[in-house]
């Protein structure tokens, strides 16, 4: 389509006193809310995360929480809806607070608090809160008490987390401690129960039966020579009339048997037993007794004597008894002795038996008491580095935020920008009269021009006779436009004012409308 400038000209000129009336509507209201918008001032601190003052080679902090993520914490607790409401109400950072709703409070907070970080490898960690407010004194007190807010929500943090951690500990340790305490108690008791069958014992016992077996061997042993001597003594009596194996016809001096047959038993015992033996001791009264009893009868020797109908027991017959009771308390002796030791290898060998059991069970029980020693050790040395931990963050040596620069009370208001506001009212008004003038031209479809009817109906007119005004129609539609022009220039601006002083200020419809579309 060929683009006819002139033609588009006349149309300008006609469509214009319609959009002069956006470009003046838009640029009055920009205007008034330039001016009538109350001032605003805004003031910043910095914040530096510090690295640990104390090197990680020499101590380490329990609290290993990143500083990123340590600012996102302290960040959100920052701005919960009880802060910043209860900042607000002590500064009174609303001049009407008393009347506005908690929830519009918070909204507004949120939008004039500015909470920006900046982090990098190789870089420091530094947090910037910045406010914005109707009083250069308010919005210092809003960043100063945030300011106070952080440092103090950090150092409660790292604290809390430090003495959370040393008590835990402190808790497993006596958990522990108990609990070691509790199987010591009870390796103690399972060896006092077991005391007869340990393992730890079993070669000492393997050894004692060795040597009993050895013992009871020797035992029987004697009790076999002892029963034969016996056997001996009693046949040799039977064929001889006495112990010697003599001729009973042959007179023989009874001093010289009696002394001869007890110091052969006497020598045999001493070669058997200690000089303290019951057995040495009785031959050594036996041999003063026979002594006595064959010097007596040597003394009371008369012919009375062989008339008697009952003669007195020889001595002969004396020893032959006296011998057969000390070989019977002999076989006595052995047999008790023998008893004694197949009693104590029995025992012992119950006990090997049952060694085995305890000693799989006491090796549960140690096994047990060594791991709750290991994880006692491991606990002891988490608690050493807790305590060292919360020694390190009570007195701010580990790592921790620092201000490196305060805010000030501003002198001169921060926004708002006054020129850039009414230049954006009349860009706005310009940009609503252009579109208005490319809408009509979208939505008119007749037939204006010679081109136009070409393009239509591809005819080509032969002549083009325009429409021709009387002097009387030019002058009423100069004086419709000239109206226009003047309705424009003074009834909007009087319009304007009207709504803004009776009904609502504009700058608030104007902040309205920008929040609406997501600007303001």
């Amino acid at each position: 389509m060929n683009f006819d400038l002139s033609f588009y000209w006349k149309l300008f000129l006609n469509r214009l006193p319609i959009m002069l009336m956006f470009v003046l509507i838009c640029s009055t209201l920009g205007l008034i809310t330039a001016f009538k918008l109350p001032e605003t001032y805004s003031t910043s601190a910095s914040l530096l995360v510090e690295e640990p003052q104390i090197p990680d080679q020499m101590a380490i902090s329990t609290v290993q929480t990143d500083a990123t993520e340590q600012l996102d914490i302290i960040q959100q607790k920052l701005l919960t809806r009880a802060n910043l409401i209860d900042i607000a109400n002590r500064f009174r950072v609303f001049q009407n607070i008393g009347a506005m709703n908690p929830d519009t409070v918070f909204q507004e907070m949120r939008k004039s608090t500015s909470i920006r970080r900046s982090a990098g490898r190789n870089r420091a960690t530094i947090m910037t809160i910045r406010f914005e407010g109707r009083s250069g004194r308010v919005v210092a007190n809003v960043v100063n008490e945030l300011v106070t807010l952080v440092l103090q929500e950090n150092t409660t943090f790292r604290i809390s987390r430090a003495e959370n951690t040393l008590d835990f500990f402190q808790q497993e340790v006596r958990r522990l401690g108990n609990e070691l305490d509790q199987q010591s108690a009870d390796i103690a008791q399972f060896r006092s129960d077991s005391a007869d069958a340990l393992p730890d014992e079993q070669r000492y016992r393997l050894d004692r039966i060795n040597l009993l077996q050895e013992r009871l061997a020797q035992l029987e042993r004697d009790l076999s020579a002892v029963e034969l001597q016996r056997s001996e003594v009693e046949r040799i009596y039977q064929e001889t009339g006495n112990i010697t194996g003599q001729n009973k016809d042959r007179q023989i001096s009874t001093e010289e048997r009696q002394l001869a047959e007890a110091k052969a038993s006497l020598q045999q015992a001493r070669a058997v037993y200690s000089e303290s033996h019951p057995q040495v001791a009785r031959l050594r009264n036996l041999i003063a007794r026979l002594e006595d009893t064959v010097a007596e009868q040597v003394h009371k020797a008369s012919p009375k004597a062989e008339d008697n109908d009952t003669p007195p027991l020889s001595v002969e017959d004396l020893l032959y008894q006296t011998t057969l009771s000390d070989i019977d308390a002999r076989i006595a002796f052995i047999t008790s002795e023998a008893e004694r030791v197949q009693e104590e290898v029995g025992q012992l060998k119950d006990a090997n038996a049952r060694s085995a059991a305890n000693g799989i069970t006491l090796a549960a029980l140690e096994r047990d008491f060594a791991n709750i020693q290991r994880r006692y050790n491991a606990a002891l040395n988490n608690l050493n580095a807790a305590q060292v931990s919360e020694r390190i963050e009570s007195t701010a040596q580990g790592q921790r935020i620092t201000v490196i620069e305060s805010a000030n009370i501003p002198q001169q208001p921060s926004g708002p920008n006054r020129p850039l506001i009414a230049a954006m009212g009349a860009a706005a008004g310009m940009a609503l009269a252009t579109g208005y003038f490319i809408l009509l031209e979208i939505l008119n479809r007749s037939i204006r021009r010679p081109a136009e009817l070409r393009q239509k109906y591809n005819i080509v007119p032969i002549a083009v006779i325009p429409y021709m005004e009387s002097r009387a129609q030019r002058s009423v539609r100069l004086v419709i436009r000239i109206a226009a022009v003047a309705i424009i220039l003074i009834a909007v601006p009087l319009g304007l004012w009207y709504v803004d002083a009776n009904y609502i200020p504009l700058e608030v419809v104007v902040q309205r409308g920008l929040a609406r579309l997501g600007l303001g």
